[in-house]
């Protein structure tokens, strides 16, 4: 750098910090370089770039004395420094930049933040724009304004270290690394006119999902879909080590990203004026690419995949910040990735160097003495400021689904148990005029398992998008396709996470043992929607939809592996004002399930239903009124439960196989034991296990006593792990009556009633459990007790020796009493 001659330079920049010498950066003089920019548009920009950074060191140190009217004390600076500063400047720089080309081209454009706990910057940027000053009054741009901005960050009752919910113009939590690409993408999806400035941190480069999502540039049409322009943000360290991308010689970068299909342009140095115009020509080139790729599809119908610029931007971790610190260097190492000065308040060679560092930046210039920003700063934020747009906060721009009328579409259900149809391929019929009817708003994602999952109807209306080569004998692709298909769970998520953001909607179909893959994704999203409802700016978004099928209980092909139905217990630890779990039992449920959940705002909605022919156990009207109960009891499935009498034994189930084989338990049970007291309850939405008070959809303990009563044996048959219900009913005054049968950690390539009955959920291990559980039955049934016994050893041989179900088993039908019997 070229450094000036301002007054701090007579400040001491070496001082002695006992253990080694502390320096303070030097203010520098812009030189003016060959370029783009123009000299006035060169110290605009730097102008920017230097009061982002200073604003940026301001939260992350002080609590008052905002622009040094004073000299630091000891109560200037914030007790507990949390923040990191090492990713910001290069944040901020491109946020300048990007500020310059959506002033010059009229551009509808927002930012992501993908370097981790990189807040300080886009919050910066936001306090700039008037952002703060348009959603909370009380953080104007002014002195008092900047002193609430300074301590709101990472202090208890403000704001995180990261991009979250509460950071003006962010989409994307920035707390986990690795989805901001797959976000960005998904804004970008039905976007025409958007442009999303995307910055990747070079560790976050490394993890998977990131990797993966290089390969959406394949999916993105231009002419129907927005640009991205990813960033590579390199500044060579992690927390402790060195990155992959900053280590690699940078042609084989280059060609890496050539091959992902990407035009790199390299932005490097460490001296300001070097850079900036670096920057700026490469954001030129970038939007001048862009724009010629859209006007050949939108223009001429040239649909061939365009190679999309990115830009590679390598600067100094940490660049100015104080360059040596008690004798080891930070700026440019990992030791700047948090907190340069640790002991800015208690060490006074710390503290002073804080005040050099923060006067580097030369505050007079970029604020006036009552804090507003200078003129040049306010001329360039653009008349749609990236922390304003609305893109940002999608619940101001989503739109109800046009969905056609459920019903229309549901199984005719004459008498209970009659009829089979796939459940999945029924609500595949209604997805395909949902996705008809919502041709810009609504896209289906899967990992190459929509047809699988028997929701190819889809296809009738659309086709898979794809940008890439067709084959001879590939089908249903098309570049305009609503569905998105990639053998990545972690790219499906993070695509639809992005789309729903950015306010717009969307299912996600998949295996239900590998969502699992997803958990950590789940989880970021499930927070940010959860902070979201405590930020008053924040309008409610679709909610984020699964639809898990080829389940634990029809995975019998697959074996053990594809057999975990666990992602229910992930989703249960969350906020109960988030998510839902659904779990019809066939297919006029499902479809009720499903219209609900694509009517909801700003949940996680986790519906688990099989794919696999079953039984029809509900019409049209009795699946509407069970789903809006939540449970309840089947009346024509009970036996003797008549009013004023408690039942012996309440059989109760949740998910589509433990309903098939806990209604066959209760035929068995009318036919043998026809004096026995049999209540049948279908759980439907799983929730409604817990208290009112601990969920929003909980049944008082009144209504759950009614159903379940107080002191007689509850069998229950679960879809998932047993301990789930036991966790969610532990309250209840029954408990100690609940008994649990799931799924339990058995599985193998076997066949459907195989699987149920290693794990116990079995019609035989049922009527066993009821004939144990409830008092005086034992030595009266002990011959019933025992048929079922040999029932399951009959059933079990059949199919080591024929390597299928037994007939009397596999095409059993409601009411049939029938059991193999030696």
């Amino acid at each position: 750098m070229t450094r000036s001659g301002h007054a701090s330079d007579t400040a001491a920049d070496n001082v002695d910090g006992g253990e080694g010498k502390t320096v303070a950066p030097k203010p520098y003089r812009l030189v003016e370089t060959p370029g783009p920019l123009s000299w006035p548009e060169l110290v605009a920009v730097d102008t920017w770039w230097r009061a982002s950074n200073y604003l940026a060191v301001g939260q992350i140190y002080l609590m008052r004395n905002p622009l040094l009217h004073t000299p630091l004390v000891p109560e200037d600076i914030k007790p507990r420094l949390l923040g990191h500063f090492g990713t910001v400047p290069g944040l901020n720089l491109v946020w300048a930049h990007a500020n310059r080309v959506i002033r010059q081209r009229n551009l509808n454009a927002v930012y992501v933040a993908g370097p981790g706990h990189g807040g300080p910057g886009p919050n910066a940027c936001a306090w700039l724009e008037g952002a703060y000053a348009v959603l909370d009054s009380d953080i104007p741009r002014d002195i008092a304004g900047m002193q609430r901005f300074f301590h709101q960050f990472s202090f208890p009752g403000g704001v995180p270290s990261h991009c979250a919910p509460e950071t003006p113009g962010s989409f994307h939590e920035g707390g986990e690394l690795g989805y901001c690409l797959l976000h960005s993408f998904g804004a970008a999806l039905d976007n025409p006119d958007l442009v999303v400035f995307c910055v990747i941190g070079d560790g976050e480069a490394e993890t998977g999902p990131l990797a993966g999502s290089w390969n959406f540039n394949k999916f993105l049409n231009a002419s129907r879909d927005g640009a991205v322009i990813p960033i590579l943000a390199l500044n060579e360290y992690k927390i402790a080590n060195p990155t992959i991308s900053a280590r690699i010689p940078q042609s084989e970068l280059v060609e890496l990203m050539h091959g992902y299909g990407y035009e790199p342009i390299i932005v490097s140095g460490d001296d300001p004026s070097l850079v900036h115009q670096q920057m700026a020509a490469a954001m030129d080139t970038c939007m001048d690419q862009i724009a010629e790729f859209q006007r050949r599809a939108r223009v001429d119908g040239d649909m061939r995949r365009p190679r999309w610029p990115m830009i590679v931007m390598h600067t100094p971790k940490g660049w100015t910040c104080p360059p040596w610190v008690d004798g080891k260097r930070i700026e440019g190492t990992f030791r700047a990735h948090q907190v340069p000065l640790a002991e800015a308040r208690t060490n006074p060679v710390h503290r002073e160097c804080l005040d050099l560092w923060l006067k580097s930046y030369l505050p007079e210039e970029l604020f006036s003495e009552d804090g507003v920003p200078s003129p040049v700063i306010l001329e360039q934020v653009p008349t749609l400021p990236m922390s304003l747009n609305p893109v940002a906060n999608g619940g101001l721009l989503i739109k109800d689904l046009d969905l056609p009328d459920w019903r229309e579409y549901a199984a005719e259900v004459k008498e209970p148990g009659q009829t089979t149809h796939e459940p999945t391929r029924v609500l595949g019929s209604w997805f395909r005029d949902v996705t008809k009817n919502n041709p810009h708003n609504f896209i289906t994602v899967a990992p190459d398992e929509l047809v699988s999952n028997r929701l190819g109807d889809i296809l009738e209306v659309t086709g898979r998008d794809w940008q890439c080569e067709v084959g001879k004998w590939d089908v249903d692709l098309s570049p305009l396709g609503r569905v998105i298909e990639v053998l990545s769970e972690t790219m499906c998520e993070g695509i639809l996470e992005g789309y729903l953001l950015t306010g717009r909607h969307g299912v996600y179909t998949t295996y239900e043992a590998f969502i699992h893959i997803c958990d950590a994704m789940f989880n970021q999203h499930a927070k940010w929607l959860d902070a979201a409802l405590t930020v008053p700016w924040r309008r409610r978004i679709a909610s984020l939809n699964y639809l898990l099928t080829s389940h634990v209980w029809r995975q019998d092909h697959n074996g053990f592996t594809h057999q975990d139905p666990g992602f229910l217990d992930v989703v249960a630890n969350k906020s109960p004002d988030i998510v839902r779990i659904y779990l019809p039992p066939d297919a006029n449920t499902l479809l009720s399930t499903y219209d609900h959940c694509l009517r909801s705002r700003h949940y996680a909605n986790v519906v688990v239903a099989g794919k696999n022919p079953s039984p029809d156990w509900l019409d049209v009207n009795e699946a509407a009124v069970h789903c809006a109960r939540g449970v309840g009891i089947w009346d024509w499935a009970c036996h003797n439960d008549t009013p004023g009498h408690k039942p012996d034994v309440v059989l109760a189930c949740a998910g589509d196989i433990p309903t098939l084989e806990t209604l066959a338990a209760a035929a068995i049970i009318r036919d043998r034991l026809p004096n026995l007291r049999v209540r049948f309850v279908n759980i439907v939405d799983l929730f409604r296990m817990l208290p009112a008070d601990e969920h929003p959809h909980g049944l008082s303990d009144a209504a759950f006593d009614a159903i379940f009563t107080t002191d007689r044996p509850v069998i229950i048959a679960f879809h998932g792990y047993p301990w789930l219900v036991h966790r969610l009913t532990y309250r209840r005054a029954n408990h100690a009556n609940l008994h649990v049968h799931g799924y339990r950690e058995k599985g193998t390539t076997t066949t459907p009633f195989d699987m149920v009955m290693l794990n116990d959920l079995d019609r035989f291990r049922l009527v066993t459990d009821v004939i144990d559980r409830v008092p005086g039955l034992g030595e009266q049934a002990a011959a019933l007790r025992q048929d079922m016994e040999d029932a399951r050893f009959i059933a079990r041989r059949y199919t080591r020796e024929q390597g299928a179900d037994m007939p009397v088993i596999a095409n059993w039908v409601w009411p049939d009493a029938a059991f193999p019997t030696l």
